[in-house]
């Protein structure tokens, strides 16, 4: 009955029509007055701003899966799954994140405190579920993240930029001797 084009924008934008249900839910809520309803409405109305500004953050950062392989975060651990390799980092060992660009594609680069560094594409299946892993870690810069994902070259420029790699988190106190 819904053409399959609808339906998937319809699933991609899910998050931000449900914080627009709640702000309409809040907006009525308001709207009947008083002093315990029209505070409570605002407060409602609020939660929705908040609810639809991190919907748009998380939007902004999925991709369309172009790159073989999986994504998976389950209990602070990200796992990315290949058939050309893969690996495992755990959110706790985490010290370092980079945007890198090799051969026209761009990575994810996630370096643990020992040194091993895993490569996650920012295409791939399931790297939308990235965004509030990285959010969780302490000291994130949502935009920061952002707008490091967002810094997308022309078509001919992108073999001019293989290894470039933008810094988009380190972990505070990271790599200082401690007694």
């Amino acid at each position: 009955m819904i053409r399959p084009e609808v339906l998937q924008a319809l699933n991609r934008w899910r998050e931000v029509i449900a914080s627009g249900g709640v702000a309409l839910a809040g907006l009525w809520i308001a709207w009947q007055g008083g002093y315990v309803l029209l505070p409570f409405g605002l407060c409602v109305i609020a939660l929705a701003a908040a609810l639809a500004l991190q919907a748009l953050r998380r939007l902004r950062f999925a991709q369309a899966p172009a790159t073989p392989g999986v994504v998976e975060v389950d209990e602070a651990q990200i796992a990315y799954l290949s058939p050309d390799g893969g690996g495992f980092v755990g959110l706790p060992d985490l010290v370092e994140i980079r945007l890198l660009t090799l051969r026209g594609k761009r990575f994810w680069r996630l370096r643990q405190a020992d040194g091993q560094a895993l490569l996650v594409p920012v295409d791939a299946m399931g790297a939308d579920q990235l965004f509030d892993a990285f959010a969780a870690l302490p000291n994130m810069d949502s935009a920061a993240l952002l707008a490091a994902l967002e810094t997308k070259a022309s078509g001919n420029a992108l073999p001019a930029l293989d290894g470039m790699s933008h810094p988009v988190w380190h972990r505070p106190g990271a790599g200082l001797a401690r007694r």
